[in-house]
């Protein structure tokens, strides 16, 4: 995999805050982009071939991750924090996370754990919610902190420990969602053969799709395609179960067919089959409880026809998760494949088979 993967991850941008991926979206869209555009949130994309007489195909992953927020500074010097994003509280005790101060600079931190000496009384609780946590980055008391630079507001991100698997295979780290998907369209836009694409094509990352699909809305609206293909890690449910739409590490892409928020456009559904059987792709059906980016753009205008690229992922939304570079190379494949092929008759033909 393309060192931009490792880049994308290393850096921080929850919600709102996602400034950093943004410059890096930028610097590595321009060398390979025909144009920049963002809009007034700042989602970013880079555009290509748009002189052909074609569709406009927009794909995109999202900037931010899951994280949190300084939402107060205690007389002693620790904070409390918010929750940025869908996050199990469970995953948090003893975590290492890190405050991004306004320079770019990292404070770190650790969430303060009771250890059992101090739960012996029968009347003491582990802290167990994101109301009761404190970041504790080793302060002696509130002023001691602020002369850190601490300030109400900014972001607090996981500590990354980016690492590979014995075998080589997988790939540990913070952030897979979705800067896999940051880093998918980087990847395509590098990877693809302008002669071979019948289609305009805008590819880039959205902002704040963790707490409410919010950027694609807005992107959508600038980029105003015919077809939209998000870029999104979902929670492969192998380790705890076997299920035929979990999703499991290494037996390929996963297509969505279904999520609360968006059903997949049988037509785009068929597409996806046949262009996956026809280059000998692998590829798993998922089931979602989740929403991604497409959701939101599917409503944009009049309609417009989506589809999730899924790249399995266990443990997401946590400090830690696992992706495998089988199932990257699966996305990558299939997203260049269907470019190929998508003209306005495709596009006619995947809402015949609706």
């Amino acid at each position: 995999m393309d060192r931009i993967y490792k880049d994308l991850v290393n850096l921080p941008g929850v919600s709102g805050q996602e400034k950093y991926v943004r410059a890096y979206m930028r610097e590595q869209l321009e060398p390979v982009s025909e144009v920049i555009i963002q809009d007034n949130l700042g989602s970013i994309f880079g555009g290509i071939n748009l002189d052909v007489d074609g569709p406009t195909v927009m794909m995109a992953g999202h900037m931010d991750e899951v994280g949190a927020m300084v939402q107060e500074i205690t007389p002693k010097g620790v904070i409390k924090m918010l929750a940025i994003g869908g996050i199990s509280p469970m995953v948090m005790i003893s975590q290492h996370m890190n405050v991004v101060l306004d320079d770019g600079t990292f404070v770190p931190g650790v969430v303060g754990a009771k250890p059992p000496h101090l739960l012996r009384d029968g009347h003491s609780k582990q802290v167990s919610s994101f109301e009761d946590f404190f970041l504790d980055i080793g302060a002696d008391d509130f002023d001691h902190a602020v002369s850190l630079g601490i300030k109400i507001g900014q972001q607090v991100v996981f500590e990354n420990n980016y690492k590979e698997s014995i075998d080589g295979k997988k790939i540990f780290s913070k952030a897979w969602d979705d800067r896999f998907g940051c880093g998918m369209a980087l990847d395509i836009m590098k990877s693809v053969n302008k002669k071979e694409l019948p289609c305009k094509l805008y590819a880039g990352a959205n902002v704040m799709e963790e707490v409410g699909l919010r950027g694609a809305q807005t992107s959508a609206f600038k980029v105003k395609p015919d077809l939209f293909i998000a870029v999104d890690c979902s929670p492969a449910n192998d380790t705890f179960a076997d299920s035929m739409v979990g999703g499991v590490l290494g037996d390929g892409f996963l297509i969505r067919f279904y999520d609360p928020r968006a059903i997949l456009h049988q037509g785009m559904k068929k597409f996806i089959e046949e262009t996956a059987k026809k280059n000998n792709i692998k590829f798993q059906y998922y089931k979602s409880l989740g929403g991604t980016d497409a959701a939101a753009v599917q409503l944009s205008r009049e309609g417009v026809l989506v589809c999730t690229i899924g790249m399995p992922s266990r443990y997401i939304h946590s400090t830690t998760s696992i992706i495998h570079k089988d199932d990257y190379l699966a996305v990558k494949n299939v997203i260049l494949a269907m470019l190929k092929e998508i003209d306005f008759k495709k596009i006619n033909e995947i809402k015949d088979n609706a």
